[in-house]
């Protein structure tokens, strides 16, 4: 069972103090988040990709790779890379450069991304939304495979017998599929015999047990080992001293993103009664003190098979110190606890 931390590196007004910080010192902030996170013995951390003034991390193969050489064992990824607006060629290369300067501990998470910001900033059209991800990840994968490529499509040109280089330390380079949780996007990572990260960021993650399944019969029917499948949940949260003071803490960044983004998309308001039902046992919302976040981590192990728990902090801009203070007990508290409990479990399976 791995426990890791994903960010986008949210660059909002505080919602407190309504200071902004500059997308530089939040890029700073991340990488010590990263290092802290290896230090306590986390297994992954995760950078988002977003191309907008209020997130900082356009490219997260260059923050990881800021981190990389002050790091030992954990392992980097994008949360997510927006495939369908890049070119595959140049995030893996990217990521093979990573790779190397961590000594094989890169990961892609391969994603559409729930923001358009992208498409016309590289000139794509929204209407091949669905076609540039499938043609995209096929290349990707391609790349994957093998040192010289031949690949054509309809959406880049064509590759005739080119080597692609760096070579990255592992072999395969390991490329993970983000999904929002629609059947279709699970059945496709099924079939390639992808892992597999499930964002889980509303209703009941139990919920998604359903789709957990759906992706085991796809890779099963595809010929695919199921016991090795990877699967992770992306989910957010907080973790305090006291639950009461990380639910306090939490809110009024949740509360902030929640209704900025309920206004461009047409979502009701979010109050501190949605947020606390959220936050409850069977809810998407993991916020407490270690021992609630804990026992919650392994109730989506037993009951919808994660193998991989990312816990996202934090939701909008909270201050440094208590994303520090959140992560160093992530790490120190929580995961042992997690992976002690999971052990057990499994022995008895």
């Amino acid at each position: 069972m791995e426990i890791g931390i994903s960010t986008f590196a949210e660059t909002m007004p505080d919602a407190i103090t309504g200071n902004v910080i500059s997308h530089a010192e939040r890029l700073r902030e991340v990488v010590e988040e990263i290092i802290l996170a290896d230090q306590v013995g986390l297994d992954v951390f995760g950078v988002g990709e977003h191309h907008r003034n209020d997130f900082a991390a356009s490219s997260p193969a260059v923050v990881l790779a800021a981190a990389a050489s002050h790091t030992n064992r954990i392992r980097l990824t994008s949360a997510v890379t927006v495939l369908s607006s890049a070119d595959p060629v140049r995030v893996f290369q990217d990521f093979a450069t990573l790779d190397g300067i961590s000594n094989g501990r890169a990961e892609i998470m391969a994603g559409r991304g729930s923001f358009i910001e992208s498409f016309p900033l590289f000139g794509y059209k929204l209407n091949d939304y669905d076609e540039l991800f499938e043609e995209k990840l096929d290349l990707l994968l391609t790349l994957q495979k093998s040192e010289f490529v031949t690949w054509s499509g309809k959406h880049r040109p064509a590759i005739n017998n080119i080597g692609i280089y760096p070579r990255p330390v592992q072999d395969p380079l390991p490329i993970w599929i983000g999904s929002g949780g629609n059947s279709e996007s699970v059945v496709r990572a099924g079939l390639l015999g992808l892992p597999l990260v499930l964002a889980i960021i509303g209703g009941r993650p139990i919920q998604f047990a359903p789709l957990v399944e759906l992706y085991k019969k796809a890779a099963a029917h595809a010929g695919h080992d199921v016991n090795k499948l990877k699967i992770a949940s992306h989910s957010h949260g907080f973790i305090a001293e006291d639950t009461m003071t990380a639910a306090n803490k939490f809110f009024p960044s949740t509360q902030q993103v929640m209704n900025k983004l309920g206004k461009e998309r047409g979502w009701g308001t979010y109050d501190r009664a949605a947020f606390d039902a959220a936050r409850s046992f069977e809810g998407a919302l993991y916020v407490g003190d270690s021992e609630t976040v804990a026992q919650k981590i392994i109730h989506l192990r037993k009951n919808v098979g994660i193998t991989r728990f990312m816990l996202h902090v934090p939701v909008g801009s909270m201050p440094h110190s208590d994303v520090m203070k959140a992560i160093e007990l992530l790490g120190k508290e929580v995961a042992p606890i997690v992976r002690n409990e999971i052990a057990k479990w499994e022995a008895k399976q």
